[in-house]
Protein backbone atom coordinates (compact mmCIF):
# COMPACT_ATOMS: atom_id res chain seq x y z
CA UNK A 1 0.00 0.00 0.00
CA UNK A 2 1.12 3.29 -0.77
CA UNK A 3 1.45 6.16 1.11
CA UNK A 4 -1.67 7.50 0.39
CA UNK A 5 -4.07 7.42 3.06
CA UNK A 6 -7.98 6.24 1.57
CA UNK A 7 -10.77 8.54 1.36
CA UNK A 8 -13.42 7.21 4.24
CA UNK A 9 -10.46 8.07 6.78
CA UNK A 10 -10.92 11.52 6.63
CA UNK A 11 -14.30 11.33 7.31
CA UNK A 12 -13.96 9.38 10.96
CA UNK A 13 -14.12 11.59 13.13
CA UNK A 14 -12.24 11.12 16.26
CA UNK A 15 -12.96 13.71 18.84
CA UNK A 16 -14.95 12.59 21.50
CA UNK A 17 -18.69 14.14 21.99
CA UNK A 18 -19.39 16.42 25.08
CA UNK A 19 -22.05 14.97 27.23
CA UNK A 20 -24.83 16.93 27.79
CA UNK A 21 -26.67 17.26 30.73
CA UNK A 22 -30.61 17.70 30.58
CA UNK A 23 -32.37 19.29 33.59
CA UNK A 24 -35.07 17.48 34.29
CA UNK A 25 -38.15 20.06 34.85
CA UNK A 26 -40.15 19.54 37.97
CA UNK A 27 -44.03 19.53 36.76
CA UNK A 28 -45.69 22.28 37.64
CA UNK A 29 -47.86 22.19 40.98
CA UNK A 30 -51.38 22.91 41.47
CA UNK A 31 -53.55 23.46 44.51
CA UNK A 32 -56.95 21.15 45.07
CA UNK A 33 -59.36 23.79 46.52
CA UNK A 34 -62.51 23.12 48.72
CA UNK A 35 -65.34 25.42 48.70
CA UNK A 36 -67.51 25.62 51.51
CA UNK A 37 -71.04 25.51 50.90
CA UNK A 38 -74.35 25.51 53.43
CA UNK A 39 -75.33 22.03 52.94
CA UNK A 40 -72.17 19.30 52.59
CA UNK A 41 -71.79 18.09 56.35
CA UNK A 42 -68.54 18.49 57.89
CA UNK A 43 -68.36 15.24 59.10
CA UNK A 44 -68.27 14.34 54.89
CA UNK A 45 -65.67 16.65 54.39
CA UNK A 46 -63.56 15.59 56.64
CA UNK A 47 -64.31 11.96 55.26
CA UNK A 48 -63.38 13.49 51.92
CA UNK A 49 -60.00 14.64 53.19
CA UNK A 50 -59.24 11.21 55.08
CA UNK A 51 -60.13 8.83 52.06
CA UNK A 52 -59.04 10.97 48.57
CA UNK A 53 -56.11 12.98 50.22
CA UNK A 54 -54.82 10.88 52.53
CA UNK A 55 -54.73 13.52 55.76
CA UNK A 56 -54.81 12.22 59.32
CA UNK A 57 -57.92 12.54 60.94
CA UNK A 58 -56.42 15.57 62.95
CA UNK A 59 -55.01 17.36 59.50
CA UNK A 60 -58.34 16.93 57.91
CA UNK A 61 -60.25 17.94 60.77
CA UNK A 62 -58.18 21.46 60.86
CA UNK A 63 -58.22 21.90 56.72
CA UNK A 64 -62.74 21.35 56.86
CA UNK A 65 -62.45 24.25 59.82
CA UNK A 66 -60.29 26.14 57.39
CA UNK A 67 -62.55 25.72 54.66
CA UNK A 68 -65.69 26.33 57.17
CA UNK A 69 -64.15 29.81 58.34
CA UNK A 70 -62.44 30.84 55.66
CA UNK A 71 -64.75 29.67 52.60
CA UNK A 72 -61.94 27.84 50.59
CA UNK A 73 -58.85 25.88 51.14
CA UNK A 74 -56.28 23.72 50.08
CA UNK A 75 -56.88 19.99 50.51
CA UNK A 76 -53.48 19.09 48.60
CA UNK A 77 -50.71 20.12 46.21
CA UNK A 78 -50.29 18.20 42.92
CA UNK A 79 -48.67 17.65 39.87
CA UNK A 80 -52.01 18.87 37.18
CA UNK A 81 -52.87 15.04 36.10
CA UNK A 82 -53.10 14.01 39.83
CA UNK A 83 -54.72 17.13 41.14
CA UNK A 84 -57.95 17.00 38.11
CA UNK A 85 -58.10 12.92 39.24
CA UNK A 86 -58.47 14.20 43.27
CA UNK A 87 -61.12 16.80 41.90
CA UNK A 88 -63.05 13.87 39.81
CA UNK A 89 -62.72 11.94 42.70
CA UNK A 90 -64.67 14.44 45.32
CA UNK A 91 -67.02 15.69 42.89
CA UNK A 92 -67.95 11.91 42.23
CA UNK A 93 -68.27 11.06 45.87
CA UNK A 94 -69.71 14.36 46.30
CA UNK A 95 -72.81 13.50 43.87
CA UNK A 96 -72.88 10.27 45.49
CA UNK A 97 -74.01 11.43 49.19
CA UNK A 98 -76.21 13.96 47.60
CA UNK A 99 -73.65 17.07 48.57
CA UNK A 100 -73.11 19.95 46.35
CA UNK A 101 -69.14 20.07 47.45
CA UNK A 102 -67.22 22.04 45.27
CA UNK A 103 -63.26 21.38 44.46
CA UNK A 104 -61.37 23.10 41.85
CA UNK A 105 -57.87 23.58 41.17
CA UNK A 106 -55.23 26.38 40.52
CA UNK A 107 -51.86 26.59 39.66
CA UNK A 108 -49.64 26.84 43.00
Amino acid sequence: MGGRRPDWEDEVSTVPRKKTRRKVQQPKLYKVLLHNDDYTTMEFVVYILMTVFHRSEADAVRIMLHVHHNGVGVAGVYPRDVAETRVAQVEALARQHEFPLRCSIEEA
